[in-house]
């Protein structure tokens, strides 16, 4: 039994303009450092056995804290990357709409079977998130483990091992705040989602 600790990584200097981005390695705002700041300040006090992250830049400078404070290795996992939204890379979704008015339409309408123009496949990229997880579930079975990753794929996992269609990952799950916990329990096959969104406290046992 594994408890991992999902945390969307904090803003970036693309959020004031909601841009997607992605697998693009843009680093984070000030807001997003205290953010990286904050969660350091929880995770020395939640008993973490280790700490993971997406090697996209935005997550390893959310993580960076929260290792330097626990003195914990972090382990680069290059599965917890970002889905890749293809040529909307950097766009906002108006930008997108006027460029790809058709292919937006059918991605709003079943955003798993329909990923953004030159995107990945979301069920590809749920699979390699899902299969991630779950590696890190078995290299520290019993433990606490922070995992530092991103907006969709947080989302996409949750609900591929929640047994919720993809297709309605965005309605389900409308979006994972910067810096807040997601706590998922591992058991063998066995999925418990114990928070969503959870604003981070300084009382990390109780979490």
């Amino acid at each position: 039994m594994t408890n991992l600790f999902l945390v969307r990584h904090g803003t970036t200097i693309w959020h004031a303009e909601n841009r997607y981005a992605g697998v693009t390695d843009v680093e984070l705002d000030p807001v997003g450092y205290q953010q990286a700041e904050r969660l350091g300040i929880w995770a020395s006090e939640a008993g973490l056995n280790a700490i993971w992250c997406s090697p996209l830049r935005r997550a390893r400078q959310t993580a960076a804290p929260a290792a330097r404070i626990t003195r914990l290795d972090l382990h680069n996992e290059k599965r917890l990357s970002e889905i890749d939204f293809g040529l909307v890379e950097g766009k906002t979704i108006s930008e997108a709409e006027h460029l790809y008015p058709e292919e937006i339409r059918r991605f709003q309408s079943d955003p798993a079977a329909n990923p953004m123009p030159g995107g990945e496949d979301p069920y590809r990229a749920a699979c390699r998130v899902v299969a991630a997880l779950q590696n890190i579930a078995a290299t520290h079975p019993g433990g606490r483990v922070l995992v530092v990753a991103h907006n969709t794929i947080i989302r996409l996992a949750l609900c591929s091992l929640l047994g919720i269609p993809l297709a309605n990952y965005r309605i389900v799950f409308p979006g994972v705040r910067n810096g807040a916990l997601t706590e998922i329990r591992l058991e063998n096959e066995k999925v418990a989602l114990l928070q969503y969104n959870s604003p981070l406290s300084l009382s990390g046992q109780d979490q």
